[in-house]
């Protein structure tokens, strides 16, 4: 059994979110925890808490209740199943509590399309939970198409040791969707592996090999900055998801947090599975 964490505001980028989860997992015994946190009316109130007669607790609570309804009722996988959660708090402490509370494996999160010029890649609460959260995170843009992914890329600049932490849900995620993964590492023209990366790649290659003995490859992209490397193997490859590991955060702040969209474009389409060790 497989928990499932899907934050919602009710937007459509949110519910996107949700059915991309439902789609991917299609073969897999699932409970989805479809949470909404409302903000603290007043952050000194001791409870942390809106009253409970509060006409704005009693909406959203309804509608809460109305899309896990319509979400169970258009639901095509029996082993599938849905529960509401509703809090007013702070949005990282209670992702938190309920990650321990439901034992959670994954968090799901949507994210807005390219609706400004200067709009950063990943928002505030999406960031948040990639730096904040020990918990694996599937990041899922409001344009991605709802099919499993058959190209999958994982940009690696080697300078970490990844461990099987880390490469078994990568692994996973390749089977579930019988795709091909490919490693992409961007080095500048001159420059040369150290020994270090020499013994993270090897150690990678030699696990994936035995893991997927085939539908596999490494690429390597020379005199190129990181942003446009992946920009161009994505739109070559056809790229359909893109792996990144939450422990390599100068990598991530490179592609993820100092990007906005008129520099970086494939996050409208691509979904960015984050894996935490």
């Amino acid at each position: 059994m497989k928990n499932i964490l899907v934050p919602t505001d009710f937007s459509q980028n949110s519910i996107r979110a949700l059915k991309y989860a439902q789609m991917l997992f299609s073969s897999l015994e699932c409970n989805f925890y479809l949470l909404h946190v409302g903000t603290l009316l007043d952050t000194k109130n001791d409870a942390g808490l809106y009253p409970k007669t509060d006409k704005v607790t009693e909406s959203t609570k309804k509608e809460l209740a109305d899309l896990v309804k319509e979400t169970r009722a258009h639901s095509l996988e029996a082993n599938h199943f849905f529960f509401p959660l509703h809090e007013y708090g702070f949005f990282i402490s209670t992702i938190k509590k309920h990650l321990q509370e439901n034992n959670i494996d994954l968090i799901v999160m949507g994210t807005k399309g390219a609706s400004g010029i200067k709009e950063k890649v990943v928002g505030t609460h999406t960031g948040d939970v990639i730096t904040k959260v020990q918990c694996n995170t599937l990041v899922v843009p409001e344009d991605v198409e709802l099919s499993k992914p058959r190209e999958i890329a994982f940009p690696t600049d080697l300078n970490i040791f990844y461990s099987l932490k880390i490469l078994r849900p990568m692994m996973e995620m390749v089977r579930l969707g019988k795709s091909q993964f490919r490693i992409l590492h961007a080095i500048q023209e001159g420059d040369h592996l150290t020994e270090e990366q020499k013994n993270n790649k090897e150690y990678l290659l030699d696990f994936v090999k035995e893991t997927l003995q085939e539908g596999h490859s490494f690429h390597t992209i020379t005199n190129k900055k990181v942003k446009s490397a992946i920009q161009c193997f994505v739109e070559s490859r056809e790229i359909d998801m893109m792996f990144m590991v939450a422990k390599n955060i100068n990598f991530i702040q490179q592609v993820l947090f100092d990007s906005i969209v008129e520099q970086i474009s494939f996050h409208t389409k691509i979904p960015f599975y984050v894996i935490h060790e």
